[in-house]
């Protein structure tokens, strides 16, 4: 991109940013709002001793807890750093060479390949490690503990990112298998409400992208960009729309060209949210159908709809989405083996129950995985502080 050309670009953000702090921000009606704070603040609540149904915070970062809206982070502390940070260009990245993009291409309907990573420090771990003696801990630790699940990185901490995704995709590529990688860090999350945070602005963040793939290493991974970012956007106005849908598309690109390996999926919401076809028009803004940025979308992401209303709905939305035949989607299937509460409870609802373990082999035409973004066992906020492990709302769900 010419110089001229990006600084004329900067400027149309710009005046599109300040129309946007001068129009009120309309909240979106629908949205239930999650009692709980950004991860890198809720470690404040943690003083005191913890008993035996809570484990201490993670080292990386946990997953969030979706209501049937927003989505909100688990506590989490920074990982520990390297001593040397790989190099990572604050400045905005150009679009992938030629080159690039035709390798980009290639890749795109290869599923990954090989078993799923686990990350070997979690809340269920550090619980599992700590409680051997407690009548519950052979369900969750073979049925929670033993499943590979998603790292979140919530934490806007530009410094440290690139090493703390390395630390997970080095490690993951030395055991020959696929990490899941969520990047949860776009400006006016969760519209202003309790999850509110991430980057500081889409300059900041688009920076922070940059920082982000410079971890990613060569092998095979699996991202999940930004949780609620397109499906919740009709809180935003039409410009602050526009603005974070093209940072959300250069994200893909940033990410694909750090590594053509790496399989990026862009936020679908769920079934029981918006219509397909309007899911699809935001998804195409935001770079969904291109294969130079996206393998596809995610659905059900801490959220309790069966994996069948999943696929019908991921279909529906890859089909208005258009795009490369072989886009695809994968389902958080951590609790919803049980289906969505009828009466539309979202905090730690009763009965809920474990869905498929997660797979890269689904066995179902579109549907590339199903996945464990959420981790079993963090409270909403009701059966436990919000964002924690509370062994008696994880023993529910893998016993029921």
């Amino acid at each position: 991109m010419s110089g001229s050309r990006a600084q004329r670009l900067a400027a149309r953000r710009a005046a599109r940013r300040r129309a946007a702090r001068r129009g009120a921000m309309v909240a979106a009606a629908a949205v239930v709002v999650v009692a709980g704070v950004v991860a890198g603040t809720l470690s404040a609540l943690d003083g005191g001793e913890r008993g035996a149904d809570q484990a201490r915070t993670p080292e990386v970062t946990a997953s969030p807890r979706l209501a049937p809206l927003p989505a909100v982070p688990s506590p989490s502390s920074s990982a520990a750093e390297s001593s040397a940070l790989p190099s990572a260009s604050a400045s905005p990245s150009p679009s992938p060479s030629p080159s690039r993009s035709r390798a980009v291409r290639q890749q795109r309907g290869a599923p990954a390949a090989g078993r799923l990573y686990r990350h070997p420090d979690s809340q269920v771990l550090d619980w599992v490690r700590t409680h051997s003696g407690d009548p519950r801990h052979a369900v969750i630790a073979s049925r929670i503990a033993e499943q590979p699940a998603a790292v979140w990185f919530a934490e806007y901490a530009p410094e440290t990112v690139t090493a703390r995704v390395a630390a997970v995709t080095s490690s993951g590529a030395a055991q020959g298998r696929v990490p899941v990688l969520v990047p949860y860090a776009i400006p006016g999350r969760d519209c202003g409400g309790h999850s509110q945070g991430g980057a500081p602005g889409l300059d900041a963040y688009d920076a922070w992208i940059d920082r982000f793939a410079a971890g990613l290493g060569s092998g095979e991974v699996i991202v999940v960009l930004e949780p609620d970012s397109v499906a919740q956007a009709e809180c935003l106005s039409a410009g602050a729309r526009a603005d974070r849908f093209a940072s959300l598309a250069r994200a893909g690109r940033v990410l694909k060209a750090a590594n053509p390996r790496a399989r990026v999926y862009f936020d679908a919401g769920h079934s029981g949210w918006n219509t397909p076809g309007r899911q699809a028009a935001w998804l195409r803004q935001a770079g969904a159908a291109s294969p130079d940025s996206s393998e596809g979308v995610f659905s059900n992401v801490s959220n309790f709809h069966t994996t069948a209303d999943e696929i019908a709905y991921d279909r529906r939305v890859l089909d208005a989405l258009g795009g490369p035949a072989g886009l695809g989607a994968v389902i958080d299937t951590s609790r919803n083996g049980n289906g969505a509460p009828a009466d539309g409870e979202w905090c730690d609802p009763a009965g809920r129950s474990l869905g498929r373990t997660p797979t890269l082999t689904t066995g179902e035409p579109r549907i590339d995985a199903y996945l464990w973004v959420k981790l079993p066992g963090e409270s909403d906020g009701c059966k436990g502080r919000p964002g924690t492990f509370t062994a008696s709302y994880a023993y529910d769900l893998a016993s029921s």
